[in-house]
Order: structure tokens, then C-alpha cells, then sequence
């Protein structure tokens, strides 16, 4: 008898030390109420000792970020039209003491009060906005959100909209609204191509316009550089053509200067050559296919002849 009584004892007493030794596991806290009153006495991760039968762990709660999912919620936007969304929320717990004493349920206020901003927010927008804003709607959450937690000791540090769905009517409508776009944009890109092609082909035209003109041009300065050219050079051939032979009339002149001076005899002969050329100029000039008519008085002819005679002789007199 006496050992199974010390059998009961002992077994009642290890269950004490059991029930009197709390484990903590890392990024866990636990609240502690003595005979149902909270004293602040909360365990930390690790091995805690509470006293048998006065001390009762009442919350256990881990303080790591935890994700809260938000099912989709029917909203309406400001041009009345009906919207689905769903939410994620990530949170954690900074206060574990007003975590479990300023609301009951913590998971479930938290769903209901998403769920209201979301509906409030939604309301403001238009459809379109709702779309495009996405980031800003997201930012204005996390603040309200963080700012309505904050006294049941959570802190909300993040908050995405996952999706918005429309209606089966407004998504139809907006199909045949985006197809109506899409051929408006296709319209405007043709011509804008039609556009852009119609204003290089006049360009172009207009450059080889400008092109054959600087061609014509060029072309032009250059016959006229050529052909001023050609002036220059007839002119200069005829200029030395001059020279040519008023050199060799005046070689001509010394040789037969020359000659008179050697032999006077050929005197008579060069008046004769003279008086011959002179005749023969009257015979050209009469034997001409164009009519002319040539005054000579028959009795100037031996005058004319003396003349020449005394030109030579006086020439033969300045050479001597």
C-alpha cells in the first residue's frame, strides 16, 4: 500500500514538473495569467518555469511576418460598375499583449477590415483607374491598414491586389471595346504609312528636281567655261599667228634689204614683183563671185608704178 501510494505521488508530482515547464520555440511568444489575471509576465523563446496551478499560458502566437489571404469581394466602382477582388496581406505581430487583448479574433478583424477598405477604396475609381492604378490603390491600403491595426499591436508591411475581374457584361464590352481600338489604331498606322510614304516620294521628286537643276547648272558654267575657254585660246592662236607673220615680213624685209644691198641690179626685178602683185590684187578682187566695183584711172597706173619705184629706191637708200 505504502508503495502505490509513492507510485501516485510520484506520478502526480512529475505531472506538476511538466505542466510547471514551458518550451518556447525561436520567433514565439506566449502571454501568462496567474488565477486569470495578466501580470506582464510573457515567455521568451526557450526553457520557462510557471508555478502549478497558478499560472496558465493563455495566448501563443508566433511574431514572424505572416501572409493573409483575402477572398475576392463583390465592389462597385464610381461609374457603377461591378467588380471582383481578392487581396494579400502580409503582417506580424509587434505586441503580443494587444494582439490578444484589444480584439478577439485577430485573423478574423483583420479579414473584415481588408475587405472594407478595399470596398471603400474600389468605390472611388472609375474601371479604368482601377487598372492603371493598381500601385497607388496598394499604397493608400498599406497606410489605412497599418493606421487601423496599430492598436490591436500589428504592423501590415505590405498589401498587393492580387485580381480585379468585371462582370461577364463588362468584360464583353470591353472586348468589343478593345477591338474597336485595335482597328482604329490599325486605321491611323495605315495612314500614317500612306501619309509618310505620299510626303518621301515628294521629297524625293523634289530632291531629283533640285538635283537635275544643279546638274543643268553645272553643265551650263561649264560650256560657258569651255567655250571662254576656246575664245582665249583662237584668240591667242591668232595673236601668235599675227606675230608669226609680222615676223616673217620683217625677215622677208631684211633678206630682201639684204639683197638690194648686194646686188642693185635686182632693184628693176622688185619694182616689176611689186607693180605684178598689184595688178594681180585688181584681178582677184574682179574675179570674186560677189559684185564689186574698183575705180582705177588708167593714167594713175604708171604714177602709181613710179611711186612704188620710189618707195623701194628710198628704202634701198635708208638700208645703204
Amino acid at each position: 500500500m505504502n508503495l502505490f501510494g509513492f507510485l501516485i505521488a510520484l506520478v502526480f508530482g512529475g505531472s506538476i514538473a511538466a505542466s510547471s515547464v514551458k518550451i518556447v520555440n525561436q520567433s514565439d511568444e506566449a502571454l501568462v495569467e496567474t488565477l486569470g489575471k495578466y501580470n506582464g509576465k510573457k515567455l521568451n523563446p526557450g526553457l520557462n518555469f510557471l508555478i502549478p496551478f497558478l499560472d496558465k499560458v493563455v495566448f501563443k502566437q508566433t511574431i514572424r511576418e505572416r501572409v493573409l489571404d483575402i477572398p475576392p469581394q463583390q465592389c462597385i466602382t464610381r461609374d457603377n460598375v461591378s467588380i471582383s477582388v481578392d487581396a494579400v496581406v502580409y503582417w506580424r505581430i509587434v505586441d503580443i499583449e494587444k494582439a490578444y487583448y484589444k480584439v478577439e479574433n485577430l485573423q478574423a478583424a483583420m479579414v473584415n477590415l481588408v475587405l472594407t477598405q478595399v470596398r471603400s477604396e474600389m468605390g472611388k475609381l472609375e474601371l479604368d483607374e482601377t487598372f492603371t492604378a493598381r500601385s497607388e490603390i496598394n499604397e493608400i491600403l498599406l497606410r489605412e491598414l497599418d493606421i487601423s491595426t496599430d492598436p490591436w499591436g500589428v504592423k501590415v508591411t505590405r498589401v498587393e491586389l492580387r485580381d480585379i475581374v468585371p462582370s461577364k457584361a463588362v468584360q464583353d464590352s470591353m472586348e468589343l471595346q478593345m477591338a474597336a481600338e485595335r482597328k482604329k489604331r490599325a486605321a491611323v498606322l495605315t495612314s500614317e504609312g500612306e501619309r509618310e510614304s505620299a510626303v518621301n516620294s515628294a521629297r524625293g521628286r523634289a530632291e531629283s528636281q533640285v538635283l537635275d537643276a544643279e546638274a543643268r547648272q553645272k553643265a551650263h558654267i561649264l560650256d560657258a567655261e569651255a567655250e571662254q575657254k576656246a575664245i582665249v585660246m583662237k584668240a591667242q592662236a591668232e595673236r601668235q599667228e599675227q606675230i608669226l607673220k609680222a615676223q616673217a615680213t620683217a625677215e622677208a624685209v631684211q633678206v630682201l634689204a639684204k639683197t638690194l644691198q648686194a646686188d642693185p641690179t635686182t632693184r628693176e626685178a622688185l619694182q616689176f614683183l611689186i607693180a605684178q602683185g598689184y595688178l594681180d590684187m585688181g584681178l582677184r578682187i574682179g574675179s570674186s563671185s560677189s559684185s564689186k566695183v574698183m575705180f582705177m584711172d588708167p593714167r594713175s597706173i604708171p604714177a602709181t608704178l613710179e611711186g612704188m619705184k620710189a618707195i623701194v629706191g628710198d628704202g634701198d637708200e635708208a638700208i645703204g
